[in-house]
């Protein structure tokens, strides 16, 4: 039996306090009485246990909680997860699927660099309640070791996982690498898109949204097997331009570039700190690996869309958009020999813009 919406709410409610608490005891034993009040386990896993977790990055974003308790409530969350998969509901299941009763082999792992492994995480609990023997492998799997295991254990498919989209050159790698194995992709977290653009275009064989979508996608079976003589596809013909390797290669001396202009144009720099400094350094590092990715995908609103986001971030904790602007000028400064990266930090500064009045520019970094 599953609880009506507003009775879910409810137990949300109650482990957000515990998670935010750090009390990873009263976490775990708010979930446990929430199977016992009637929630199934795949209810309790997305409609409760996965809403708490965007619901602290969600807060994190708005500066409501600290990063202190955000990692808090991360790994709280996660113990809540690991008691959930040993419960006799989920043991009984995972049983059934490495018993060969179930409904096939599925390995599930997230991209070589991806640390996000709580979406990863869900998945495989999902699919273990749907009858299929799961591999979990983690997070940041190095593509030659996931092939490997491909080719040792056979699996009727492959679930890759990614948050942030500057993973989506390796994922690309990863995706190809495994489908040369004859092993299907499906692909699945917030790096594809909300409506899985970068799945198609990386060529992944299905997308979903979330794991419930993932696990009803797969109810019908797996993909089909890609042919293994099958012939590569030239699907990003606009890397020929170099424009991706030469920001990708780069990427240090960029940074360097615009941090020494930053210090130029930004008198208050003088007196950073050093972790103001070093946070400075990582600001500007983030926006020369999303330019990358976007040169990558070909796409300028992935980048003018982390520009907004990075903007919305700053304006939670009071420093106004504009400090980045400067960033951008400098980096444009560094580019002029290649148009889509030209391109593409114009149509950010326009969105950065807007309507704000100009004035002097404030300190690039507060916190």
């Amino acid at each position: 039996m599953t609880a009506p919406h507003d009775g879910l709410a409810v137990w949300a409610d109650r482990l957000w306090d515990a998670a935010v608490a750090g009390d990873e005891y009263a976490a775990v034993d708010v979930a446990l009485a929430a199977l016992d009040a009637g929630v199934d386990m795949e209810t309790l896993l997305m409609e409760v246990l996965a809403a708490v977790q965007a619901r602290v990055g969600r807060e994190w974003a708005a500066n409501r909680i600290t990063v202190a308790q955000e990692h808090t409530a991360t790994a709280v969350n996660e113990r809540v997860l690991a008691a959930l998969a040993h419960h006799p509901i989920a043991r009984r299941a995972a049983r059934a699927g490495e018993s060969g009763a179930g409904r096939g082999r599925i390995v599930v792992a997230c991209i070589d660099g991806e640390w996000h492994a709580f979406p990863a995480r869900i998945l495989t609990e999902v699919l273990r309640l749907r009858g299929w023997r799961v591999d979990h492998l983690g997070a940041q799997v190095p593509t030659p070791h996931l092939i490997a295991h491909l080719h040792r254990t056979a699996p009727d498919a492959m679930a890759l996982s990614s948050s942030i989209a500057t993973r989506l050159p390796g994922a690309h790698a990863a995706i190809t690498a495994c489908q040369a194995t004859g092993t299907p992709v499906l692909v699945g977290g917030a790096a594809f898109g909300p409506d899985g653009r970068y799945a198609r275009l990386l060529g992944a064989d299905a997308w979903a949204p979330d794991a419930r979508t993932a696990a009803d996608l797969l109810a019908g079976g797996p993909p089909p097997r890609p042919a293994l003589d099958r012939q590569a596809v030239d699907d990003l013909p606009h890397l020929d331009d170099q424009e991706y390797t030469f920001v990708a290669q780069s990427g240090p001396r960029l940074v360097r570039a615009v941090m020494d202009g930053l210090q130029q144009r930004i008198p208050e720099m003088a007196s950073y700190t050093a972790r103001q400094r070093r946070h400075t350094a990582e600001d500007v590092a983030h926006i020369v690996d999303f330019l990358g990715t976007a040169l990558y995908l070909d796409d300028p609103e992935l980048f003018s869309g982390f520009l907004s986001w990075t903007a919305g971030i700053l304006t939670a904790r009071g420093v106004p958009p504009r400090t980045l602007l400067p960033a951008l000028d400098l980096l444009g400064a560094r580019l002029t020999d290649f148009p889509r990266a030209t391109g593409m930090l114009a149509h950010a500064r326009e969105s950065l813009r807007g309507d704000e009045p100009e004035s002097e520019e404030p300190a690039w970094r507060t916190r």
